[in-house]
């Protein structure tokens, strides 16, 4: 890897474009090398995991509402929507399904100076590549970009600390994948970058306080948005530039001003892109940073017994988990029992206090209103604070795989005065985890969450078309879509009409 020193640079200086981040990231995306076979595997992985989590939100009202937006524009030729047949414009397809994929927040993650969610990137590239009729084999070069320049952009550059949204990140990193798959040259390929970075920059406030819905539209948002830059910059339209480094670019005004200076690894040329290696899964439908304390507190349940007996939990943990989804956060609404779900998945303290009692956790249940608002619950809640430990946060932190770490130490104090503590590093389903997730975990998630979703035949045919996924002519990647029995999808809420109307 190389790593590029990015900073403010005043218009008067002397800065060819090939210094550019822009420029070095499409010189990444334009390069022929090859995807390695461990990298298609997981690619493929995360494919299915997409696919599991999408069946498993296809019925929710925000999915359903992006569904309705996307089928309201039928197309004589475009790319699929997950759950349906027939054609949509691409961009559109793109967008629902992007929803879909995020909507639980259950798909991959990558955590360093930043946080992604790399298979944000999988629907828009496989809406352009069922549009453009791409072979399955330059799907997967496209995808291995999208994730190495979103995990090395996530490496370098934190934009939490400025309160902009990681999505930031997406945009650039789906234009990339899409000018690797299209096979672009360099110039086209810096253009959409810097159009998508420019136009998918926002503030925090979508995952802060009042989560919405919104949290899953945000990223589908930064897809159809660097979509739309790469038909732009096909036609020969430019991009602000410098980007990144420009006088009144996103450096200087959105992140951390012009003195600022941050350190970019990228592939070094005809280094291989194998990035998607580094992300992890989720066994459970939460914020990362639940994922170790929710195997945690399952340990835990057995241990402490009668959970009426606790006085108080504190969950030691890293800065990133105690000001995000910890009491760190200062959100009242972390303690609700009327919060939305988006709401829940981001407050430790309700995830930690239902693991407990429940010793599991479910994409569905976990959340159910009544379950949220249980007594017993809310009391054991309320229970659970979170604190910064400097050496979780140095371990988060950590360059070292084997260092690094997202959990926590729970200290539980009971009534009575004794104290239980327990502490778990990573996740179980991490892959140094202690049942990391191979083939057959995607392919268990999938099987649960698409059940009575997606017919079995149908759940085996796209399983099929995965596997193969390398060896897919072009016009044979619209077999990725998954079709759902329009009697399961006539359940789904009603929406009210808006605009565009079917």
């Amino acid at each position: 890897m190389l790593v590029h020193t990015v900073r403010t640079r005043r218009s008067a200086e002397d800065f060819p474009r090939r210094e550019h981040l822009a420029a070095k990231i499409a010189d990444v995306a334009a390069d022929p090398v090859a995807v390695e076979a461990d990298v298609a595997q997981m690619l493929a992985n995360r494919i299915i995991d997409n696919a599991a989590v999408s069946a498993a939100a296809v019925l929710r009202r925000s999915v359903t509402a992006a569904r309705a937006q996307a089928m309201a524009r039928p197309a004589a030729r475009g790319a699929k929507v997950f759950g349906v047949d027939g054609d949509f414009p691409t961009e559109w397809a793109a967008w629902a399904n992007g929803v879909a994929a995020r909507e639980l927040d259950f798909n991959d993650t990558f955590l360093a100076a930043e946080y992604a969610h790399p298979a944000d990137n999988i629907p828009p590239l496989v809406a352009i590549a069922q549009q453009m009729d791409v072979a399955g084999s330059d799907l997967l070069r496209g995808l291995a970009t999208a994730y190495e320049i979103h995990i090395d952009l996530a490496r370098g550059i934190c934009l939490h600390e400025n309160k902009i949204d990681h999505v930031a990140h997406l945009g650039p990193a789906v234009a990339a994948g899409i000018g690797t798959m299209l096979r672009l040259d360099t110039d086209t390929i810096y253009q959409a970058v810097g159009q998508a970075l420019h136009l998918t920059t926002s503030t925090r406030q979508s995952r802060k306080g009042h989560i919405s819905s919104w949290k899953a539209f945000a990223p589908a948002h930064a897809g159809k948005v660097a979509i739309e830059a790469v038909d732009r910059a096909m036609r020969g339209e430019g991009a602000p530039a410098p980007i990144w480094e420009g006088e009144d670019g996103v450096i200087a005004w959105l992140l951390g001003g012009p003195e600022r200076e941050y350190r970019v690894p990228l592939p070094a040329p005809g280094e291989p892109k194998r990035a998607v290696l580094d992300s992890y899964p989720k066994e459970h439908s939460a914020e990362y940073q639940c994922q170790a304390p929710i195997d945690l507190a399952r340990r835990l349940s057995a241990r402490i017994g009668d959970l009426d007996q606790v006085a108080t939990i504190v969950l030691h943990t890293s800065h990133h988990t105690h000001v995000v989804i910890g009491t760190g956060s200062g959100d009242p609404q972390k303690f609700d029992p009327d919060a939305s779900r988006e709401t829940l998945d981001h407050s430790l303290p309700y995830v930690f206090a239902v693991a407990l009692q429940d010793a599991t956790f479910h994409h569905e249940r976990s959340y159910a209103p009544e379950r949220a608002r249980r007594s017993d619950t809310v009391a054991l809640w309320r229970k659970i604070s979170t604190v910064e430990d400097p050496e979780w946060t140095r371990r988060y932190h950590s360059t070292d795989p084997a260092d690094k770490a997202f959990g926590a130490r729970a200290e539980v104090t009971l009534k009575g005065g004794a104290v239980i503590t327990d502490e778990l590093a990573i996740p179980d389903a991490h892959p140094l985890g202690a049942r990391p997730f191979r083939r057959p975990q995607y392919e268990q998630k999938f099987a649960e969450l698409a059940d009575g979703i997606v017919e079995p035949l149908e759940q085996q045919r796209f399983l099929s078309a995965v596997e193969s996924l390398a060896d897919l002519e072009g016009g044979a990647v619209s077999a990725l879509n998954l079709v759902v029995d329009p009697r399961v999808l006539a359940t789904a809420p009603r929406i009210p009409p808006g605009i565009f109307r079917d």
